[in-house]
């Protein structure tokens, strides 16, 4: 247990240290978190323990770029960090205040911003294997870019199966519902075959539940069950992956001079700044400053 504690307390330690080099992202992240329990403790007194568990995981994920970065012994650029506001757009934003129903394009947005920021980290990947000396690969622009872009999706693809999965076991309606005017399906043929049966200007949906109750939902149309948010979704996220795809591209074709995908692009280190000039206490500094001059 000991061991445990000195793991997470060397773990805050080292991402406390690291912010205190990144002025900006350590602003970033202050702010955020202190929005972040602001949240939590007002969720809490109004008994909403489902916010309370995002809010602390929120917490968890904003560490996880500090960690990365010793981790995997990388130096990660201030843009890249700042990946904090997209988790507190998600989770606090878009869960707890409701973003997503308020604002239609909220999800979409931020899908767009995921494939392009996971088009990004696919494409570190493959940067840092291709410049690190352990690893015998070479590999072309074209084909960097191309794992790039299979990364992103792919990222995407499972979030929409983790969405999925909420929704079937815990009933969480991730993956938002459409309503729609026109339906055509193969199982509304009255012969049971394979032919499609359309029916259209749907203006209401009747529930009928199993003791006979019939429910109108008052939606004006029929209620698609999340796969034309999840095609959405899955679209947006080729957008972003396709437009990061290129720009990296360009980037390791002119040799890593584009300044714009540099701000996207992590770098191996063989020591954390922090770790080559570790702040001192302030007792110390003092106690340089005070002492006599050798005779």
């Amino acid at each position: 247990m000991a061991g445990k504690k000195k793991g997470v307390r060397a773990v805050l330690t080292n991402a406390h240290r690291a912010l205190r080099r990144k002025r900006t992202v350590a602003v970033v992240y202050f702010t955020l978190r202190f929005l972040v329990i602001a949240v939590m403790v007002a969720q809490f007194f109004n008994g909403d323990f489902e916010s309370v568990f995002l809010c602390g995981m929120t917490l968890v994920l904003f560490l996880l770029p500090t960690v990365f970065e010793r981790a995997l012994m990388i130096d990660l650029p201030n843009t890249m960090e700042i990946i904090m506001l997209f988790i507190f757009a998600a989770e606090i934003l878009g869960e707890i205040s409701s973003f997503y129903t308020t604002f239609r394009g909220w999800d979409t947005i931020l899908h767009t911003i995921n494939g392009f920021l996971c088009a990004a980290i696919g494409f570190a990947l493959v940067d840092m294997l291709n410049r690190t000396e352990k690893f015998s690969l070479s590999l072309s622009p074209v084909f960097m870019s191309i794992v790039a872009f299979c990364f992103s999706m792919t990222i995407g693809v499972l979030w929409e199966f983790f969405e999925c999965a909420m929704d079937q076991l815990l009933l969480l309606d991730m993956q938002k519902d459409t309503v729609v005017n026109t339906i055509s399906s193969v199982m509304l043929d009255p012969a049971g075959g394979n032919s499609r049966v359309m029916i259209q200007d749907i203006v209401e949906t009747i529930v009928v539940t199993g003791d006979g109750q019939q429910i109108a939902l008052g939606l004006g149309g029929y209620l698609d069950i999340g796969i034309l948010d999840t095609m959405k979704d899955l679209f947006v996220n080729f957008i972003g992956a396709v437009v990061f795809s290129f720009i990296g591209y360009f980037y390791v074709k002119s040799r890593g001079k584009g300044k714009f995908a540099s701000r996207f692009i992590p770098q191996v280190v063989d020591v954390q700044p922090e770790d080559i000039d570790p702040p001192q206490p302030h007792f110390l500094k003092k106690a340089k400053r005070t002492s006599p001059p050798r005779e």
